[in-house]
């Protein structure tokens, strides 16, 4: 009689096989891989650490006749700008990760997704320390941003609108196919809220609709703070709730970002 050979359900697995969420010896090696990798690619750091800085130093010139127009909008622009970069370079660098063929050998191994999404947003989060340092140095020193209250509030609003531009193209990165079409979220992803998030005009004088739309987004906040930092000596209670709101938009994001992140386009 011939029998049919059947595996044991209870066999035990390889605990290298079942990663757990979050490992520390993992994300910091992910971490320290991308950054040899943005090493060797000088173009994208310049376009990470400049672009912000050349963009504060034409905009104060553009306003060269009226200084206290520089001061009114550049403490906002100055989270704004490393957010925008941070956002366009994440999304595109992981896409490139994905279609390449990296992330699916990287998951095959003992690797969470919760170990990838936060090793790529250490390495990214180091360089937005180099330039939101780089970016208020100039603003505050060198360009006379007057600020009332202390530059390292700046400094502390600008380095989490950066984490905030990367969490956002790590999670958008999840839903583009191509290069072209990671570029293209950035109308829907960040130019809404750059309408919004009350650089043009105070937030309570738009319609009662976009009024409460804006309260949702992320950016509204990041503008806020850098306001209460701009005409308020001391840490204010509202800047305290604009950086908490902003820090914990970035750790939500992230969190679906690692949710969302497939090994391939296909």
């Amino acid at each position: 009689m011939t029998t049919t050979p059947t595996t044991a359900p209870d066999a035990p697995r390889d605990p290298a096989a079942t990663p757990r969420a979050l490992n520390a010896s993992r994300t910091t090696a992910t971490a320290a891989r991308v950054l040899r990798q943005l090493r060797h690619d000088p173009r994208t750091i310049a376009l990470m650490i400049l672009v912000p800085c050349v963009m504060l130093f034409l905009l104060r010139y553009v306003f060269d006749g009226s200084p206290g127009t520089f001061d009114s909008i550049g403490a906002s622009l100055l989270g704004i700008f490393p957010l925008i970069t941070m956002f366009l370079v994440t999304s595109i660098a992981t896409l490139r990760e994905r279609t390449s063929g990296t992330l699916e050998r990287l998951l095959a191994m003992p690797l969470g997704k919760g170990d990838l999404i936060a090793g790529y947003a250490l390495a990214f989060g180091t360089l937005a320390v180099v330039q939101s340092a780089l970016a208020t140095g100039l603003a505050v020193w060198f360009l006379g941003l007057d600020v009332t209250g202390s530059p390292w509030l700046l400094l502390l609003v600008a380095l989490l609108d950066a984490l905030l531009g990367t969490a956002l193209g790590l999670f958008v990165s999840a839903f583009a196919a191509s290069e072209f079409q990671a570029v293209q979220f950035m109308p829907a992803v960040i130019f809404p809220q750059l309408l919004l998030c009350g650089l043009f005009t105070p937030r309570d004088r738009m319609h009662p609709v976009l009024e409460t739309l804006s309260d949702l987004l992320p950016m509204s906040y990041a503008v806020d703070g850098m306001n209460e930092v701009l005409h308020h000596t001391d840490m204010t209670t509202a800047f305290v709730r604009d950086v908490l709101i902003v820090a914990g938009c970035a750790l939500l994001v992230l969190g679906l970002g690692a949710a969302t992140l497939r090994r391939s386009t296909s």
